[in-house]
Order: structure tokens, then C-alpha cells, then sequence
């Protein structure tokens, strides 16, 4: 059984502590959201996971019931301190067993963590995990352009982000990392979740999101070249392309100078990107 709210905060009345804000320490404490998420990621026994930011364990202890092998990130060691003590009787590796990696899950912005590569092994894993606010986008991206290996991601994050990664052209949510999604993955919003699913309760709204890769080929290779481009011609999305790029050049690309960064498609944003290559 997932541990209950009283369960979580008995946990960290024992040791003095209290969650931390400063590291987005919100914990999912809903059965039925937790059951729904270990669910829609539709997990084989013995599957591979990866969590970031387990807090006192209750998923970490769902997935591994489940009869997974979980490798799971914590940057606060009384967190880790509790999810190691809880389950002391399964670190290890293999099925139903855990390990815990006590640092940040980047080394940089575009980076995941060494030691959670080291972990991993270069193994096909799934992330599966309510992720911290402030590391959900960096991560998300990091995985999907950067891991293949990485199967699918399942997570819960705050709602706005997750309409940013949904978001279609011409939307205000929509940005560079809405593009990068569309043309690598398929984004799906398995369920939304009031604060109160949360302890503490958040301020905002979140959102549970299933985003699987799309198998194939990149549709642009190189693709840093192309992200770069387009967070670089996003950063002054108010402008006209012809503005911010060269009009003639814009033009014989077969696009209306007068247009904005917001409108185009992630389609229009490759012919673009490869037009400015070959100019």
C-alpha cells in the first residue's frame, strides 16, 4: 500500500523536518492518482524505472510493489535518508529492487546527472515520477533529445508547463519547447490535479502527462543546430521573421516576412531552419 497522508507527515515529524519549498517538495499523496500514473506507463514487471524526486517514497514504494527496478534521484538527503531507511530491505538492483542516487538530476542545463547515467548503464528505462517544478522542463527536454534509451516519460508537473508542451503555433503558451515536442514525441494529458492531491497543497494546478517518442529517424539531423535556431529566433518572438532574419531570405523560403516566431508550425520551422542552412 502507497503511504498515507498521515503516514507522510508522521515521517517527517519523527525527524524534525518539514517539506522544503525551496526544492518544490509537493507530495502526491492521492492513491488514485499515483495508481493512474503507474498505470498509464503500462509497466512490465521487472521494467527499468527512473524517479526523480521520490520525497518520502510513495511511488518509489507503488513501482517497486509493482515489481519494478527503480533507480531513484533525491537531492535532499533527509528525503533520501527516509526513502533508504523505509527501504532498506530492497536496495539493490534487479526486480523489485531500489537504488538511490542522492544528487541533482542535471549537471547543467542539457545534462542529466553522471551518476544517474552510471546507474542506468545504458539501459532502456522509463522516467516515471512527480517531478519537482523547477527541474520538469530542463529534464523532460534533456531525456527526449538527448536519451533515446529513454522509453517514455510519465509524470505529473504544473499544469502551465504542461500546456507549454502541448501547445500549438499561434497559442501564447506555445514556445520552442512546444515545437521540440511535436516533431520528437506524442503528448498526451492522462489527468489533472487539484492542489489538494498535493502535501503541501501547491498554489497552482498540475497536470499528469504521458509523453512517449516517436520511433524513426529525427526529423532534422543534426538536431542541436535546429533547436538552437529555433530558441534563438523564439527569443524575439514580438518581432517579424523578416526582422529578426534576413527578408529576402525569408522570403524565397516561401514565408511572409511579416509573419512572427508564434505562427509557424513545427513543419514550417524545419523548411525555415533548412532554408537559412543552405542561403
Amino acid at each position: 500500500m502507497p503511504q498515507t497522508l498521515t503516514e507522510i507527515k508522521e515521517e517527517l515529524a519523527a525527524r524534525g523536518i518539514r517539506p522544503k519549498h525551496t526544492l518544490g517538495q509537493n507530495f502526491l499523496h492521492d492513491h488514485n492518482q499515483l495508481r493512474k500514473l503507474v498505470a498509464a506507463a503500462a509497466l512490465p514487471a521487472g521494467a527499468l524505472v527512473l524517479e526523480v524526486g521520490p520525497g518520502t517514497g510513495t511511488l518509489t514504494e507503488t513501482l517497486l510493489d509493482a515489481g519494478c527496478e527503480v533507480i531513484a534521484c533525491e537531492l535532499d538527503r533527509d528525503m533520501a535518508a527516509i526513502v533508504r531507511t523505509r527501504n532498506a530491505h530492497r536496495m539493490g538492483t534487479g526486480v523489485g529492487c531500489l537504488t538511490l542516487v542522492e544528487a541533482d538530476c542535471l549537471d547543467g542545463k542539457h545534462a542529466i546527472s553522471a551518476h544517474i547515467l552510471q546507474a542506468l548503464a545504458g539501459r532502456p528505462f522509463t522516467l516515471v515520477a512527480n517531478l519537482p517544478y523547477q527541474a520538469a522542463t530542463p529534464l523532460i527536454a534533456t531525456l527526449l533529445e538527448r536519451h533515446p534509451e529513454c522509453r517514455g516519460q510519465f509524470v505529473t508537473i504544473q499544469r502551465e508547463v504542461g500546456d507549454r508542451l502541448m501547445a500549438k503555433a499561434g497559442s501564447d503558451a506555445y514556445g520552442p519547447i512546444s515545437v521540440m515536442m511535436e516533431l520528437l514525441a506524442d503528448v498526451e494529458q492522462i489527468a489533472v490535479l487539484s492542489p489538494g492531491c498535493f502535501w503541501p497543497a501547491p498554489k497552482v494546478t498540475s497536470a499528469m502527462l504521458a509523453i512517449r517518442p516517436r520511433a524513426g529517424e529525427r526529423p532534422c539531423n543534426p538536431w542541436e543546430p535546429f533547436t538552437e535556431f529555433v530558441q534563438r529566433v523564439f527569443g524575439k518572438r514580438r518581432k517579424q521573421l523578416g526582422a529578426i532574419l534576413n527578408r529576402e531570405s525569408v522570403a524565397a523560403a516561401g514565408f511572409d516576412p511579416m509573419r512572427r516566431p508564434e505562427t509557424l508550425t513545427p513543419t514550417e520551422w524545419l523548411v525555415l531552419f533548412a532554408a537559412q542552412r543552405s542561403a
